[in-house]
């Protein structure tokens, strides 16, 4: 064998030892362990994701008619409302209507505790719609405490009637006051004035209780004779005193 075969046979096993050991190397890199993690990738990585981050909660806010609205902090779950009425007062009496002039004439009022006037219930038309003009003497207490003189038309309307014939007489109270405000629970008074002639007359008067409970009273009569110009005054015994008679107030709550 020549030096040239020796050579190249050299050279082949030298290719062969260096393919070997290439292919080796690269069965090792394909199992590398894996990199390590810089301090920032592994604080990120045990962060929640942003679907998992809870976001704040709302108060619930209560209606605006639940209990807790009206509740003024204290131990009691109870609601605190404002005080509400509903209902009517019925004052009724016996009238005898009475045959001659200056007579006849009579109306009907609520007042608070105080003496404020609250409204007419019930006022005759003629004196009403200005006959205290013509005579100053026909339901004098009345027109001084309605202010009826200054009252506009619709008003004078609604609160008056036609004289009423001899049987028992029955007016109603709403609750309202002449601004239309339905008044509280409580105490009041109700008034009927009688010009039973000329100065003469009759006042009743009592004291109704308006809540929950009905509440029925007999009104109590004040008698005031007087003459006037060539008129005698009436005494006890004057028929005109019946005109006017058994007057009774009763509240009846609503639903």
């Amino acid at each position: 064998m020549n030096k040239t075969k020796i050579i190249i046979m050299l050279l082949a096993i030298n290719i062969v030892i260096m393919l070997c050991a290439c292919s080796s190397g690269d069965r090792q890199s394909g199992t590398a362990a894996p990199a390590s993690q810089s301090p920032e990738q592994t604080e990120s990585s045990q962060q929640p994701s942003a679907s998992a981050t809870p976001s704040p909660t709302t108060p619930s806010v209560p209606p605006s008619n639940s209990p807790e609205q009206y509740n003024d902090g204290g131990d009691s779950d109870e609601p605190i409302l404002s005080d509400s009425l509903s209902g009517y007062v019925a004052i009724s009496f016996d009238y005898v209507k009475q045959s001659g002039s200056a007579s006849n004439q009579f109306a009907v009022w609520v007042e608070d505790m105080s003496g404020n006037y609250l409204q007419t219930v019930f006022a005759t038309g003629w004196t009403a719609n200005g006959g205290f003009n013509t005579r100053p003497d026909s339901v004098a207490l009345w027109v001084e405490k309605s202010g009826i003189a200054s009252m506009p038309p619709y008003y004078v309307d609604a609160i008056s009637g036609a004289t009423p014939q001899t049987g028992e007489f029955t007016c109603v109270w709403d609750l309202t006051d002449i601004d239309g405000n339905t008044v509280t629970p409580g105490e009041y008074k109700f008034f009927i004035e009688g010009t039973l002639r000329w100065k003469n007359y009759v006042l009743y008067s009592g004291v109704i209780e308006i809540g929950n409970i009905p509440d029925t009273v007999l009104a109590d009569a004040e008698f005031v004779y007087a003459g006037s110009g060539n008129q005698s005054a009436l005494t006890s015994d004057s028929q005109e005193n019946a005109m006017i008679g058994a007057v009774t107030a009763s509240f009846m709550p609503g639903d």
